[in-house]
């Protein structure tokens, strides 16, 4: 059963995609390029309802089969206002409060569903701060996974690439921890992004749109949440499977911050943006993130093995790679400069 429903999903992916492509349809809905765009054609941006719809087509066949656990009856509910509001977005528009409201609503719906972690799960210890003080960053958390994800979406095969290592990260951690159903779940959204990658990879013929960047970068946000409460791993290796996402994103944010930037307008300075601007294409770029996401997916499968030394070795290590990185791609436009 578990195999079919996988089918299920990235053939329905695919099939809506290819179906979305073509201009007759009524999700061919067109992303039009503007100051943050790579692209500078006209691109459906309806990618993401397919491959929410394999994932949706899936779920029957889970929930007959007996594989739909906990965690799918926490996480799965809290991401439909999410999907919603992000698709009424990408049809006609909503206005940012509109949607910080509903993205904080789902939030809190999560941590109502989930529950609170007990703490935050360090290498060799927990960081237990006060209730409230939890509660927020746990709101922050979804909230930033969710926009986060939808702002990496700049780039051909590159959100769909993240879809497939990260959720299968999840999974295979999952798995680890002797939930079965949990990784089947996770293992979901990684299979319909198959289906997905097949018309999105570079040249891509459409791109994924908030629809499924801010579902799929919410419903990561519950699982790895789901994971860290239930004591199946902890949760710096969910971030770990993530973290090309949430390092670039994160860091982007504060260095316009640092320079005064009006951080709610259209940029092109994420690390991918700049290195396709430098001439790296978004073929050779895109794959060279993928090589980063197979490296932190190893990283977040051997980490919650290691004993607690080995654990921030390791963590320090990943974070020493991603400053060289970002020194690499500062050097790269020092280089390209007039």
């Amino acid at each position: 059963m578990i195999l079919l429903a996988f089918l299920v999903a990235a053939f329905v992916s695919a099939l809506l995609t290819r179906r979305f492509c073509d201009p007759d349809s009524s999700l061919h809905l067109l992303d039009l390029p503007n100051a943050r765009s790579l692209h500078t054609r006209p691109t459906p941006r309806s990618g993401g309802i397919a491959l929410l719809a394999g994932v949706g087509a899936a779920l029957p066949l889970l929930a007959v089969g007996g594989w739909l656990g906990p965690a799918a009856a926490c996480v799965l509910p809290a991401a439909v206002p999410v999907a919603v509001v992000s698709f009424l977005d990408d049809r006609s528009g909503v206005g940012v409060r509109w949607r910080f409201a509903v993205h904080l609503a789902a939030a809190l719906g999560l941590i109502v569903l989930v529950g609170l972690p007990a703490g935050l799960s360090l290498p060799g210890a927990v960081w237990q701060p006060a209730r409230p003080l939890l509660t927020v960053l746990t709101v922050l958390f979804c909230v930033w996974m969710l926009n986060l994800y939808n702002f990496m979406d700049g780039m051909d095969g590159f959100a769909g690439g993240m879809t497939v290592c990260g959720y299968a990260t999840l999974a295979l951690l999952g798995m680890a921890a002797g939930d079965a159903a949990y990784a089947v779940l996770a293992a979901l959204p990684a299979v319909a992004a198959l289906g997905f990658l097949a018309f999105n990879f570079p040249p891509a013929r459409i791109f994924m749109g908030d629809t499924g960047a801010a579902t799929l970068g919410f419903l990561a946000a519950g699982l790895i949440l789901y994971a860290e409460r239930s004591g199946l791993f902890p949760f710096w290796a969910g971030l770990l499977a993530f973290a090309p996402f949430i390092v670039d994103a994160t860091v982007t944010l504060l260095r316009r911050l640092l320079r005064g930037e009006r951080i709610w307008e259209a940029h092109r300075s994420h690390y991918y943006q700049r290195l396709v601007r430098l001439g790296w294409g978004h073929r050779r770029t895109v794959l060279a993130e993928y090589a980063l996401m197979l490296v932190c997916a190893a990283a977040a499968l051997a980490g919650p093995r290691l004993p607690a030394a080995g654990q921030a070795l390791l963590l320090a290590a990943t974070a020493l790679l991603f400053v060289t990185l970002a020194a690499g791609v500062a050097r790269l436009e020092r280089s390209a400069a007039p």
